[in-house]
């Protein structure tokens, strides 16, 4: 879908986790700066309430840009080169792109007036500045909004420099430590008996949200005129002579420091060691990594509890699953602390191994029923994902770079990651110290696995020979693989991709990749066969292709048989049979996170109902298709004149609407969000995906 229709709402600003206290004065001048200006920073010290003030500031600005308001997060990003696949993946822009991705983030954006939020910007200034000068440049519409430590250092930056919040009595600080420590403890009141002792501790926190907040959850154990003394008896544990903080800085390094004090020592160290992970964790995760020792692994659920409750940790459940994550400041005491113990390259490296592990498992289980699981998974865990490659890369064996690129072939082929993947394989690859080991052959086939989509043909035509290999060095059956003829086919080529086609081959087992690749040979074949208009073998094929993927439980691949035997049934004339059968591939696509799928299947669902003679719905599903293909960053299939179907029922549907409503019907298509577009694509299947 466009930026400007996404997900039922206007843009992905997640829900706030409290209520928001004060700051009208600044929220006030943002309103303004964002009305007048293009580029607005908020700058100040961590802690001070950068990243709550400017969600909260795009959340009032909502109705002012029906472009939608775009949250990008960057504390995770560790690689500088993958901001622009942040802000795509952000604004739900797939990655399959045969354009320079900046450019193709620009089109997406481009169409009417819409903010962008960039959140935490000073470790990747260099690159927030080059790439936000570009897009402002090239999509008028766009308005920027980031908040950083320092200022992007741009022409046209406006920059806001946000303070603690005042400290009268009556003032945004009382009122925030007041709401904060009535959460925490129900029965707390501000009154004005105890008026002044809040002001007091307000006072000696210096007005910095994050300081207040930790120090109201103290109240749970302290008595107010206590907290007031704990906190003037307090120091900054971590403030060295020698490295002299600023002022502000210290006073919040003294809340946490204090939090952290009166933690148990098994708390302080699973805080230090829960300090590798980059976005978030789950329990399974934080169990492997941060084990040993005198911290078991079976205390580690307990002690997260413990650290939510204490507001170190903040717990998030979606319904799928329970994540914890950690606010970037208390993440970096954390990190300090686990150097002062000399464990940090041990727990990062523990972290990448528990990673690569998760990687392999997937590859393992990718072609089966938990594929939709291991799909969601490995996207909530992406930025672990991207930290774990890093630590690989800067390694000097290159083997684990290799072997953890390589295995997450599923997640860069059919989850929308196709050129994040090929730049960290190229990475790994470019280090490698030998050829023709089996982590190097894995990864050599998983990057040519990946030039399949993209322009890059020579490298595709590679892919056999290095499959051969790979396979040789498992001692696997080796079966014809058609990549050469795929990479052909998703061009239009029709003839030449057939002449490179080989036979199926017999199935190999106890690899997901080969049988991956088993799969794919039998796509192919139902690609060329309907190309060449033999829609019963056709139909054969892909029949065959989901019979093999329903023993796997698999989903992904699944769809692309149920998309042959669709358009198959379109051919033969079995147009109810057809739409039945699409709406099925769009379903599973769309459980899987393949929109570039999804874009495919719409078009099948265009030319299905239309020859069921349902012709402005068919209108209104080309919309929808249009719009699916753009997000994708791709043209359709091979080129829009050898795509089955597709010029035969444009031409029909502006033959039996006439131009008029034809083109009402295809821009009301157009304009859905994704939840009602996929409502009226599946026909009532919608219900239970997650839109």
């Amino acid at each position: 879908m466009a930026a400007s229709v996404q997900g039922g709402r206007t843009g992905n600003l997640p829900a706030e986790a409290n209520a928001f206290v004060g700051r009208r004065t600044e929220l006030a001048t943002i309103a303004g700066l964002l009305g007048a200006e293009r580029l607005v920073t908020l700058t100040g010290p961590g802690g001070v309430g950068k990243s709550r003030l400017a969600l909260r500031a795009a959340y009032a600005a909502q109705s002012g840009f029906p472009g939608g308001t775009w949250l990008v997060e960057l504390s995770a990003l560790r690689d500088p080169d993958l901001l622009v696949n942040a802000m795509a993946q952000a604004t739900r822009l797939s990655e399959q792109t045969l354009r320079p991705l900046l450019e193709a983030v620009g089109e997406h954006l481009a169409g009417a007036p819409l903010l962008l939020l960039l959140d935490t910007c000073e470790h990747v200034l260099d690159e927030c500045a080059r790439v936000v000068q570009e897009l402002l440049a090239s999509v008028p519409e766009l308005r920027v909004m980031a908040t950083s430590r320092q200022p992007l250092g741009m022409p046209g930056e406006h920059l806001l420099t946000v303070a603690p919040l005042p400290l009268g009595e009556r003032d945004d600080a009382v009122a925030l430590f007041a709401a904060r420590a009535t959460a925490a403890v129900p029965s707390f009141a501000l009154t004005e008996a105890n008026r002044r002792h809040v002001a007091a501790v307000c006072a000696r926190l210096d007005g910095i949200p994050l300081a207040l907040e930790l120090a109201a959850v103290r109240l749970r154990g302290f008595p107010l005129d206590r907290l007031l003394e704990a906190l003037d008896s307090r120091f900054d544990l971590l403030v060295s002579p020698a490295r002299p903080r600023l002022a502000r800085h210290q006073t919040l390094r003294t809340a946490i420091g204090w939090s952290h004090e009166l933690c148990t020592p098994l708390e302080r160290l699973l805080w230090a060691r829960l300090s590798v992970f980059a976005g978030g964790w789950d329990v399974e995760a934080a169990e492997f990594v941060c084990h040993g020792g005198p911290l078991d692994a079976e205390e580690i659920l307990a002690l997260l509890a413990s650290l939510t409750e204490k507001s170190i940790v903040t717990r998030e459940d979606d319904g799928a699953a329970v994540r914890y994550r950690m606010l970037d400041t208390v993440r970096s005491f954390g990190a300090e602390w686990l150097t002062g113990l000399g464990e940090e390259e041990a727990l990062r490296h523990r972290h990448r191994d528990y990673y690569r592990w998760i990687a392999r498992q997937g590859e393992a289980e990718w072609l089966g029923p938990g594929q939709r699981m291991w799909a969601e998974r490995l996207s909530a865990e992406h930025a672990n994902l991207r930290l774990a490659i890093e630590e690989c890369l800067a390694a000097p064996d290159s083997e684990p770079a290799l072997e953890l690129t390589g295995s997450l072939w599923y997640f860069w082929f059919a989850c929308g990651f196709t050129e994040e993947g090929r730049a960290y394989l190229e990475r790994a690859l470019s280090r490698a110290t030998r050829d023709g080991g089996p982590e190097h052959t894995l990864a050599v086939w998983a990057h040519r696995l990946v030039t399949v989509v993209p322009e890059d043909l020579e490298a595709a035509e590679s892919v056999s020979a290095a499959y051969v290999w790979l396979a040789e060095e498992r001692r696997l059956p080796v079966p014809a693989l058609p990549l050469t003829g795929a990479s052909l086919a998703v061009r239009g080529e029709s003839a030449r991709s057939a002449v490179l086609y080989g036979s199926a081959g017999r199935a190999p087992v106890g690899d997901g990749g080969a049988e991956f690749f088993q799969l794919l040979t039998l796509a192919v074949q139902a690609y060329l066969l309907a190309g060449q208009a033999a829609f019963e073998r056709c139909a054969t094929v892909g029949e065959r292709l989901r019979q093999d993927c329903a023993k796997r439980g698999e989903l992904w691949m699944r769809a692309w048989g149920d998309f042959f035997v669709s358009l198959a049934g379109i051919g033969l004339g079995n147009a109810d049979e057809a739409v039945s059968t699409a709406r099925e591939a769009l379903a599973a696509k769309w459980r899987v996170h393949d929109r570039l799928g999804a874009a495919a299947v719409a078009d099948l669902l265009v030319a299905a109902q239309a020859a069921r003679g349902e012709d402005e719905l068919a209108a209104r599903l080309l919309g929808i298709s249009r719009s699916l293909w753009h997000t994708a960053g791709l043209p359709q299939l091979g080129s829009p004149d050898t795509t089955v179907f597709h010029r035969e029922y444009e031409r029909r549907l502006r033959a039996a609407l006439g131009d008029a409503r034809f083109a009402t019907a295809v821009r009301e298509g157009r304009e859905l969000d994704p939840g009602a577009a996929l409502a009226l694509a599946l026909g009532g299947m919608s219900e239970g995906l997650d839109l």
